[in-house]
């Protein structure tokens, strides 16, 4: 597979302080390999280091020390742009334009012709799902919602090889974020690949080929979401629902009964297993006290939980 984004030892520290400066350091030895076609998601809580990593590889901020490449480019080479798409987290456009006004500057920097700057604003604006009504009304009257669109297009308006996105589903509605997941997923097909990051663990989940998760400016994990998993020590995990049985019967009939983790909810006992060869004992306890099988389905620890776990980190490759 083709490596198209190369990061290497990148560190980048901040002076803090107004009489008595002192260092404080935002991002720290991070070193990680983007693949081409690939969306690779960038995890981490408020200060990890995730926006700091972005404006260091887009050349808005300079590092302490290390290195990227970016296309095989060093990022200092400011020609790569002209390959890339970018969207900040907080994007901020001239008030007076238009959305078609706005695209079609952005298309006129990347020295597109009229006829080609037309067709390319009013094709990306119908990409991005903004109702036609809004394309010749100033950017000022835009919602949340629809400045988060307009960024997404200009990011895509030079047709990029690497798209890179920080928050893209920032003040979408369900609706909104489910139109840019399947765009992100279509940007993958078409052979791009995606930078993202996002504090939507849902769909990081259904997205990423890969995941790096920052804790406190430095790598803690990298890989699939299988890979991930195994790192955290993920079990065979299973959860049984059924009716008909409440919790205090079914654990007098279950031997060991504090191995297994039962819970009453409103559409019957939820029954965690915590390894697949327990079943047949949880079944043959159900039967003794009149209990009905729903369902038997595997639990896979969510992203979230391994988001959140409390672990030292565990450098990736």
């Amino acid at each position: 597979m083709t490596t198209v984004i190369e990061i290497n030892n990148l560190t980048k520290d901040y002076d803090v302080g107004f009489w008595r400066k002192r260092k404080v350091r935002a991002l720290d030895d991070l070193s990680l390999t983007v693949n081409r076609a690939e969306i690779f998601g960038f995890l981490g809580a408020n200060g990890a280091g995730k926006t700091t990593t972005l404006k260091l590889l887009m050349r808005l901020i300079f590092p302490s020390a290390g290195t990227a490449r970016i296309l095989g480019r060093d990022i200092a080479d400011i020609s790569m742009h002209n390959r890339i798409g970018y969207l900040p987290e907080n994007p901020y456009f001239y008030d007076y334009l238009t959305a078609r006004e706005f695209l079609e500057f952005c298309s006129e920097l990347f020295g597109q012709g009229p006829i080609e700057r037309s067709k390319r604003a009013a094709d990306l604006l119908s990409r991005v799902s903004l109702d036609e009504r809004w394309w010749d009304i100033q950017v000022r009257k835009f919602s949340k919602g629809m400045l988060q669109r307009l960024g997404l297009a200009q990011a895509l308006i030079n047709d990029p090889e690497i798209v890179f996105l920080d928050e893209p589903m920032s003040g979408l509605d369900p609706v909104g974020r489910r139109e840019v997941r399947d765009l992100i997923a279509g940007l993958r097909q078409e052979g791009k690949t995606i930078f993202m990051c996002s504090h939507i663990l849902s769909d990081i989940e259904v997205l990423c080929d890969q995941v790096a998760i920052l804790k406190r400016g430095r790598l803690a994990h990298v890989g699939n979401l299988d890979e991930l998993r195994r790192q955290a020590g993920d079990r065979n995990r299973v959860e049984i629902v059924a009716t008909g049985s409440n919790a205090d019967t079914l654990r007098f009939h279950l031997p060991e009964s504090d191995y297994y983790q039962l819970t009453s909810t409103a559409s019957g006992l939820r029954i965690e297993v915590p390894d697949e060869k327990d079943i047949d004992e949880v079944i043959r306890a159900l039967r003794r006290t009149g209990g009905q099988l729903v369902s038997v389905q595997p639990v896979r620890q969510s992203l979230e939980e391994l988001f959140l776990c409390d672990r030292d980190p565990v450098i990736g490759p």
